[in-house]
């Protein structure tokens, strides 16, 4: 089998899964499939390709993904040139893909069953997984000097619990569910927001922004979230364009796992 035939799996297909899905695409592994919640609780959706389990096809940065329910409709996926989304958490079809390589981008903060008898390749991205027990390789993806280096015996950084700093903002740019109940945006990702204004409601309650800046992230509307859930995302810096294009640390997450791939094969 050519190298860039090879069945790869990956485990979510949010922002930070779409973006390990972007490099490798781009490299040349076109067999890409992605397994997802069905009702998919992505924030950034203008760059998660979770979002064709909504819409039956999602683009970013020209590349297609297409929601797939069985094999005969993954492997027509890949004949047509497109990534294919299956809205399966539990990943009951794996087996049957024969993946050489496995990622868990699921960004859980803990393991969800992942395990090195997945495939010949197994990697985790974040903490939550020991390299060299459940996983061969951990991708770090706390940002720094460290951002993306591959971990061959050990864990990721602790999960920290505080949002990353954008300007010098943390918890002032993520806005959360005041309560339980569904989502109903009152803005469209791309749009300036100041601070105060009410920018979507939950269960009829507002959520307001605490900093001014552009909505880049927006959970779909009608969803429904428990309370405390992140529903949205303000940027500081103020670029629409931020909005449609893969993020700096998604986009080394997946170039570090690209490097993993290249190098098991070389081994």
């Amino acid at each position: 089998m050519h190298i860039f035939d090879m069945p790869i799996v990956i485990k979510g297909a949010g922002e930070m899964a779409t973006g390990v899905a972007t490099v490798l695409y781009n490299a040349g592994f076109h067999k890409l499939v992605m397994f997802d919640k069905p009702a998919p609780l992505a924030v950034r959706r203008t760059v998660s390709f979770c979002e064709a389990l909504r819409e039956g096809k999602q683009t970013v940065e020209g590349i297609d993904a297409v929601q797939v329910d069985s094999l005969e409709a993954l492997h027509a996926a890949w004949q047509a040139g497109n990534i294919g989304i299956w809205g399966d958490p539990t990943w009951a079809m794996l087996p049957a893909i024969h993946p050489q390589v496995v990622v868990d981008a699921t960004i859980a903060k803990h393991n969800l069953g992942t395990h090195r008898g997945e495939a010949p390749l197994v990697l985790g991205l974040g903490p939550g997984f020991v390299a060299g027990q459940d996983v061969h390789a951990v991708i770090e993806t706390q940002r720094g000097h460290t951002l993306g280096r591959i971990i061959r015996q050990g864990a990721a950084t602790p999960n920290t619990g505080e949002p990353e700093a954008v300007m010098g903002y943390t918890f002032q740019r993520v806005l959360r569910a005041p309560v339980a109940g569904a989502v109903k945006p009152l803005k469209e990702l791309g749009d300036n927001i100041v601070q105060g204004e009410t920018v979507m409601q939950v269960a009829g309650q507002p959520v307001l922004a605490e900093i001014s800046g552009t909505l880049r992230g927006c959970i779909a509307p009608g969803v429904s979230v428990p309370a405390g859930c992140k529903i949205g995302d303000i940027d500081p810096r103020g670029d629409k364009a931020y909005c449609f294009t893969v993020s700096d640390k998604a986009r080394s997450l997946g170039g570090a796992v690209l490097t993993a791939v290249m190098g098991n094969e070389k081994r």
